[in-house]
């Protein structure tokens, strides 16, 4: 369309400017118009390399002041033109053949000033998005001032298990500032100590109260991954990848510094991802609650059925209030902001994509909660345990047989994921896999049913569900948000936005009603809007959740995305009643 619109332009300029020289009397000028003793091979050349199509000033066609670009930038172009059709056009050319000739080179200089435009764009979003990205810097490591500690078990106090998924529990924990003496904590324990857990937990009546539980700590279940500590972080490396720097160069640093292979994929920091502060191994203790919750995968030396290896890995993370299942179990959103927290899904999985990494176990019970001083809800995307993070393939995964891993989740398996065959050729592309789930979970926040959960006819298999079987959002959801969980949902990957362009379309429908409002989208009107959104950004305080969620914005800021963004909400508004791709 920006060619067609540009070609068009550049005729319009080139008929009127040919008949205003057709109108002149005279020896050939310096369009390249054939002299007495010139031919269209020949272009005059009075004084120091005069260039054809440029106009001295003070006379003859006189382009317009805004036409300047052309004259500088069209001019090399239009003599290289003239010479190549020398041959063809010996006899010379009529007017028309200036006028196509004209509106071509006119045509080009359109598109180069677009270009130029853009460049400019591009070049305005990577300074904003330098500075943003210092902004934005994520909340200080809480174990950041013991960079030599926390990589042993025994150095934790451990309190009440906060869950229990299909590898692993999880337990509350902190690190005590000084050296305390056992059962410090009420209902704690401290591996090491000899304490039945289930007799502390008796006299928690007569134990202090409980100190805060900043931490939390991951047990993985060992099965098939041996002892050794070097098995353990090789076949649990997925569980690595959002790791912190300091974390892998512990333990983990020691044991496979020799060997790069197998190493996982190291994910940069982002506020939407969890973040692991220490890994380590360490023998598998009898932590409360172990053998009523999940006796099989203890070791023999801890319940004589267990099934488990003696030592695992142990993952330290942040402790967070509930997960997204849990909240939205109590918590009803509004519209507003169901939109805001989808948005912080989709950034976290941008951010994902832009590292070449797919989760692949999107769903509620794997998305932490944190609420701000307003109850506002911030998003965390947790357990990385079926997530894809190789080097050497990235997001595109050769299928050749039914062993190959395709994730976690069945029920949000993207459809080119589920309906994939094993074949020597068979590739299975992730890049918009997980922006498929975050539409499906879309529905769970904005307070209906997944409509991929369930049984019975009410639930959908993606493996064959049709688009016109997705239910509707309530009215209350806006028309951007209802729009995008639709296309997010698409069968085909090539109909659906990427989760960076699904970030931007509801970044503009949240505060860029400024930029859709115009009725040309004007790169140079687009950047203006960005830079006040960066003075309101640096202005406000980082505590509210929409204006951490700017900070991200302009950190991730990207001028073709934005702008496909824009293209894709406005079509939506200008056909509300079609979905348009």
């Amino acid at each position: 369309m920006a060619l067609r619109q540009a070609l068009g332009r550049g005729l319009q300029l080139g008929r009127a400017l040919l008949l205003r020289f057709t109108a002149k009397p005279g020896p050939a000028c310096s369009w390249g118009r054939p002299g007495p003793a010139a031919g269209w091979g020949r272009v005059e050349r009075p004084g120091r390399d005069a260039v054809p199509g440029v106009q001295r000033r003070g006379g003859g066609l006189g382009l317009p002041d805004r036409y300047r670009f052309f004259r500088q930038s069209v001019a090399g172009l239009a003599a290289r033109l003239q010479r190549q059709f020398a041959v063809r056009a010996r006899g010379g050319a009529g007017p028309r053949g200036r006028a196509v000739f004209l509106a071509f080179g006119l045509g080009l200089g359109l598109i180069e000033e677009k270009q130029a435009e853009s460049r400019r764009a591009a070049a305005a979003c990577r300074e904003i998005q330098a500075i943003f990205t210092q902004k934005s810097r994520l909340e200080a490591d809480p174990l950041g001032t013991r960079r030599r500690q926390g990589f042993q078990l025994e150095e934790y106090l451990i309190g009440q298990p906060i869950g229990k998924g299909c590898s692993a529990a999880v337990y509350e924990a902190t690190m005590p500032a000084l050296p305390v003496r056992l059962e410090v904590a009420q209902g704690a324990w401290r591996p090491g100590s000899g304490l039945d857990p289930v007799a502390a937990g008796a006299r928690e009546t007569h134990a202090p109260a409980a100190p805060a539980f900043p931490l939390a700590i991951k047990m993985m279940w060992n099965i098939s991954a041996g002892s050794s500590s070097e098995a353990i972080f090789r076949t649990m490396s997925q569980e690595l990848v959002p790791a912190s720097r300091v974390a892998l160069a512990g333990e983990y640093g020691a044991v496979t510094h020799r060997k790069s292979k197998g190493r996982p994929k190291w994910l940069a920091p982002h506020p939407n991802i969890i973040r692991v502060f220490r890994a380590f191994t360490s023998s598998v203790p009898l932590l409360p609650g172990a053998l009523v919750d999940y006796p099989d995968v203890l070791p023999p030396r801890l319940h004589p059925e267990g099934l488990g290896h003696g030592r695992t890995l142990f993952l330290v993370m942040k402790n967070y209030p509930c997960t997204l299942r849990q909240y939205l179990r109590v918590n009803t959103p509004s519209p507003r902001l169901a939109t805001v927290m989808t948005l912080q899904l989709l950034e976290g999985v941008a951010h994902l994509v832009q590292q070449g990494i797919a989760h692949r176990d999107l769903k509620s019970d794997n998305i932490l909660v944190e609420l701000d001083a307003d109850g506002c809800p911030w998003l965390v995307i947790t357990d990385f345990g079926c997530c894809l993070a190789d080097e050497h393939v990235g997001l595109q995964l050769p299928f050749t047989s039914w062993y190959v891993d395709r994730g976690g989740n069945g029920c949000l398996m993207a459809p080119e994921v589920s309906t994939a065959c094993p074949g020597p050729r068979t590739v299975i592309d992730y890049s918009k896999a997980d922006a498929w789930a975050v539409g499906a979970i879309a529905y769970e926040i904005f307070g209906l049913a997944n409509p991929f959960y369930g049984q019975g006819r009410v639930r959908l298999e993606s493996r064959s569900y049709q688009e016109a079987q997705l239910p509707a959002l309530p009215p209350s959801v806006p028309l951007d948000a209802r729009q995008l969980v639709k296309s997010l949902l698409q069968r085909e990957p090539a109909k659906r936005p990427s989760a960076r362009v699904a970030a931007n379309v509801l970044h503009l429908s949240l505060w860029g009603e400024q930029i859709l409002a115009l009725k040309n989208l004007q790169l140079d009107r687009v950047v203006g809007w960005l830079l006040q959104q960066s003075a309101a950004a640096m202005l406000a305080g980082r505590s509210c959740v929409e204006t951490k969620m700017k900070v991200l914005f302009l950190a991730s800021l990207e001028c073709e995305p934005l702008c496909q963004a824009a293209l894709l909400l406005r079509a939506w508004r200008a056909a509300p009643g079609q979905l348009c791709t």
